[in-house]
C-alpha cells in the first residue's frame, strides 16, 4: 500500500469475529469495509497483548485503551509545560 489512510478488513490477518467483538467493545471503526491506520495500530496493539500476554480481547481493549488515555495526558502535560 502507498500513504493510504483506511485498509480493508479482508485485508488483515485477523478473524473477522474479532474485529466485530473489537467494533462492539467500541474499540474499532469499520466503515465500508475499511478501518483506518490509526485503528489497524489500535488493533495490532491489542492482538499483540492478546497473543503474547495471554490477555483477554476485552482485557487486552480496555489496556490499550488506558495507554492511549495516558499518552495523551502526557502530551496535554508537555504542552502545558510548555506554555510557562
Amino acid at each position: 500500500h502507498s500513504l493510504e489512510e483506511e485498509l480493508p478488513v479482508s485485508e488483515l490477518d485477523i478473524h473477522p469475529d474479532i474485529i466485530s467483538t473489537l467494533q462492539e467493545l467500541g474499540m474499532l471503526e469499520v466503515v465500508s469495509g475499511c478501518i483506518d491506520i490509526r485503528n489497524v495500530r489500535r488493533l495490532y496493539k491489542i492482538m499483540r497483548l492478546k497473543n503474547f500476554l495471554s490477555v483477554n480481547l476485552q482485557g487486552a481493549a480496555i489496556i490499550v485503551d488506558l495507554l492511549e488515555r495516558i499518552e495523551q495526558l502526557e502530551d496535554e502535560l508537555e504542552s502545558l509545560k510548555g506554555k510557562r
